[in-house]
């Protein structure tokens, strides 16, 4: 729902201020799918608003729910015909989070991701990235779902820092009390490692958590697999989260996927630890380490790569992620195997990719 444009409508219309506080209630609070449940306003109005306006800026294509009911996964086809996806995950019961893009496909090209293989179309609107939370209240309320709507989370399609003005934009939609009311610190921004947007979200929204997808604590292996990497490197990476620490002092989550024979050995732990230690507030760093999801057979890999022989990235066993982790408690390093929600919808963490 475009805000300035129901502001203009209403001025349009000669309505009077406090019908803007009843629609934004009803549709960004109460979650209504349509004008006609807005019983506040007269049915004169519902009906002209219902032929002028719309409340959400694309169309459904298809809703998938997991068979443990803890995913669901909405494609959404955008005005101009884009598809982009979006996850309503519950990581513990009575508890409810969105995961929203922010743009049509990613120009970031991580080799184990399903959406850096779509390649770059578009940054969706601040209006298209809210409507992913707005659509979420309006199917948990129409669907009867209990439990409590409570954490946005931007990692979905695309890199947030690459369309800084339209996320940070809806970061201040979310965060207004008139409109979504969500706390802050509710909300999480993840980046690949653009470290001009790191500085950039702790200066504007110091309370909003911060997530890194780091993945390899080498360079030559970041370089490979994050082409990021190659423009902001390990060191300007660690740089920008001490400077991150002295503006905020808030706790930095370091996304980590374990890739089977590449990133997942007792050296990787241990370089990962001393990473870790080079940024410093090691109190304040927590590695989540997640199990590769499968998004194709075979990933094309560099002819200079000697790091997977055969091409192929598969997922590090449970045996070995867990031995992952204990090395890295061995130096003292705060880690979680994360639970990962989603996959056989292919909603889970790198396998969105806007298909049908």
């Amino acid at each position: 729902m475009d805000i300035k444009k129901l502001e203009q409508f209403l001025q349009e219309n000669n309505l009077p201020k406090f019908r803007l506080g009843q629609i934004q209630k009803a549709i960004f609070a109460d979650g209504v799918s349509s004008f006609s449940e807005i019983t506040t306003l007269s049915k004169e109005l519902r009906e002209k608003m219902e032929e002028e306006m719309r409340i959400l800026s694309f169309e459904v294509e298809k809703v998938l729910t997991a068979e443990d009911g803890q995913s669901i996964k909405a494609l959404l086809k955008t005005v101009g015909g884009d598809l982009i996806e979006t996850v309503l995950i519950s990581p513990k019961p009575g508890t409810w989070s969105a995961c929203i893009s922010c743009q049509v496909g990613c120009a970031m090209g991580c080799r184990f991701c399903a959406t850096g293989k779509m390649g770059f179309k578009r940054n969706l609107t601040t209006e298209e990235i809210t409507d992913q939370v707005l659509f979420w209240r309006q199917y948990l309320k129409r669907n009867n779902i209990e439990g409590s709507f409570s954490n946005i989370v931007y990692m979905g399609m695309g890199e947030p820092f690459l369309n800084w003005d339209n996320v940070s934009e809806s970061i201040k939609n979310l965060i207004d009390e008139k409109i979504f009311g969500f706390g802050s610190r509710s909300l999480s921004v993840s980046t690949s490692g653009i470290v001009e947007g790191i500085e950039k979200l702790a200066m504007e929204f110091p309370q909003v958590n911060l997530a890194i997808s780091l993945h390899f604590a080498s360079d030559k292996k970041r370089d490979l697999y994050m082409p990021v990497n190659k423009m902001d490197n390990l060191e300007s990476l660690r740089n920008a989260l001490k400077q991150y620490f002295e503006t905020t002092n808030r706790k930095i989550f370091l996304e980590y996927i374990m890739l089977d024979g590449i990133n997942d050995t007792a050296l990787d732990a241990k370089l990962l630890a001393d990473y870790i230690y080079s940024i410093g507030n090691t109190h304040l760093l927590h590695v989540n380490l997640i199990r590769y999801n499968t998004i194709t057979e075979k990933t094309e890999l560099n002819s200079e790569s000697e790091l997977s022989s055969e091409g192929i990235i598969n997922s590090s066993s449970k045996t070995r992620t867990q031995l992952f982790k204990q090395e890295l408690e061995k130096h003292r390093v705060n880690a979680t195997i994360r639970k990962s929600l989603g996959e056989e919808i292919k909603a889970a963490c790198g396998q969105l990719a806007g298909e049908k």
